[in-house]
């Protein structure tokens, strides 16, 4: 798998996106071309083993991390109050 190279902040956002439970994998893909193995490989590398134990823990079968899972009503990646200026 080809690495790609990214900035700090980048980093941070994929990571945020990650955890965000109604952010599909689909969706890093769109924003960052990362695919679900490359965000996981990602996380492993930049996250404490504890805490990327418990993300994986999380994300495991959940079906708003996996657009082919989740319903056909949501088509949002995101709540609509997550990015408004505060």
């Amino acid at each position: 798998m080809k690495r790609q190279q990214l900035t700090a902040e980048q980093i941070s956002r994929v990571i945020e996106m990650a955890w965000e439970d109604r952010t599909p994998f689909e969706a890093i893909q769109a924003t960052h071309g990362l695919s679900e193995p490359q965000v996981i490989a990602l996380m492993r590398r930049e996250m404490k083993a504890s805490s990327f134990r418990m993300w994986r823990t999380r994300v495991s079968g959940r079906k708003t991390k996996h657009a082919a899972l989740r319903s056909p009503e949501v088509t949002r990646a995101y709540c609509y109050s997550q990015y408004k200026p505060r």
